[in-house]
């Protein structure tokens, strides 16, 4: 389809309503046919010239007082924040072009919103305006029946400055998600080679704004032909999760190469977690892996527990070294861990609640599901069977917590 090309200059000129550019410094760029119109004011009376030699205030009326100061209060908030800024029902007269000294009792609905330059900066002000003294007068006039129609058209532009602020507000956690997200790609890559052995890794982030980026896991090679893996959640979301994810979770991956096991490793992260900001009550589980004697060695602070498949189908919980999650306790104390075989050919996985649990429903129905899932898949390669449980077990529409999980053939 071919587009056609676009005089943007001729749109600008044909906008519907009152729009006028001005500078920085609050000087007439350009206006709109309706904005020259509705003024009173030709182009050659506007154009580079200063908004308020072209609009002075109505000093011989104390009501219209305000006005100037009001307006630029709001473009210079513009250019200061580079945020929209929409403002509330305004008087502000105009000077008769015709009669000197004689002004027209006017009502405005401004709103001004920045023009970004090459450099980010705020280059221009696009300063939109809405005459509405028509529906003041039609409503009651300017007597106290055209009090209470100003009071109602006031209410009518803060809810209009309600929805701006909760724009902005919707923009500022878009961005703090963004950054998060990335945060948390950063700091969780794809896993590197783990030797012979077969592992796949997921993270899928909330459909909710913000609730995100408290999820990790990790991978550990070891001495020998051993490795740990880990996964853990911290408790809240947004960049302050996602922050205390990262320390935790290096303070974690250091631990367990000089620990002497899960429980060892969780506990110099006990210590260290009373220490980082929005790190307590933080859920993890971590299994070392020995291929070499075939059995692993699992700890958890109140984590949902991993479960092993083994190569006959069988299914087992590995619930039985669970302890309170990180500084849930007044003082720390050593935690357990326990040690179970494997066959080789068996499953791991270890994921974070986001997989399981759902607002309303019993945790044990979720374990069902996945456990289900594991044992009707269990032939398929762990990429295959990563994809297979997010798709069984996260809900259609997306879910409101964060997910991450972790399958390595045994």
């Amino acid at each position: 389809m071919h587009n056609p090309e676009i005089d943007y200059e001729a749109v600008f000129r044909a906008l519907p309503g009152m729009v006028a550019l001005l500078t920085p410094d609050l000087v007439y760029a350009d206006v709109n046919e309706d904005f020259v119109r509705q003024s009173d004011r030709t182009r050659e009376q506007l154009i580079g010239r200063y908004i308020f030699d072209v609009f002075p205030e109505n000093t011989e009326d104390p009501a219209a007082a305000g006005g100037m100061r009001d307006v630029e209060a709001s473009m210079n908030r513009v250019v200061a924040t580079g945020e929209r800024d929409t403002m509330a029902l305004q008087r502000y007269d105009i000077a008769d072009p015709v009669l000197a000294g004689r002004w027209r009792e006017r009502y405005w609905s401004p709103v001004n919103a920045p023009v970004l330059g090459p450099d980010g900066q705020v280059s221009l002000i696009a300063h939109r305006v809405e005459d509405v003294t028509e529906l003041i007068r039609a409503r009651g006039g300017t007597g106290d029946n055209g009090r209470a129609r100003v009071l109602e058209a006031e209410l009518y532009t803060r809810a209009r400055e309600l929805q701006e602020v909760n724009e902005r507000l919707r923009r500022a956690h878009d961005r703090e998600r963004e950054v998060a997200l990335r945060l948390q790609e950063a700091m969780m890559p794809p896993p590197g080679p783990v030797g012979h052995h077969r592992a796949a890794v997921r993270y899928r982030p909330a459909v909710r704004d913000l609730n995100v980026c408290g999820d990790w896991y990790d991978l550990v090679d070891l001495p020998g032909d051993r490795m740990a893996v880990a996964v853990g959640d911290v408790v809240g979301h947004g960049l302050a999760a996602a922050c205390a994810m990262g320390q935790l979770r290096s303070a974690l991956s250091a631990a367990t190469r000089i620990a002497g096991g899960p429980a060892q490793a969780l506990d110099a992260v006990e210590v260290y977690a009373r220490s980082v900001d929005g790190a307590l009550s933080t859920t993890v589980a971590t299994v070392f892996i020995d291929w070499e004697d075939h059995s692993l060695v699992h700890s958890s602070a109140g984590h949902p527990p991993p479960v092993l498949l083994d190569a006959d189908g069988t299914v087992i919980l590995l619930d039985d070294a669970t302890d309170p999650p990180l500084g849930a306790r007044p003082e720390p104390l050593a935690r357990p861990q326990a040690r179970v075989p494997f066959s080789p050919g068996a499953l791991l996985l270890l994921y974070t609640d986001g997989l399981i649990e759902r607002r309303g429903e019993d945790i044990d129905d979720g374990l069902t599901r996945l456990t289900k899932t594991l044992v009707r898949r269990r032939s398929d390669d762990c990429e295959a069977l990563a994809d297979a449980l997010l798709a069984d077990l996260l809900p259609a529409e997306g879910s409101t917590d964060d997910t991450a999980l972790v399958v390595i053939r045994l």
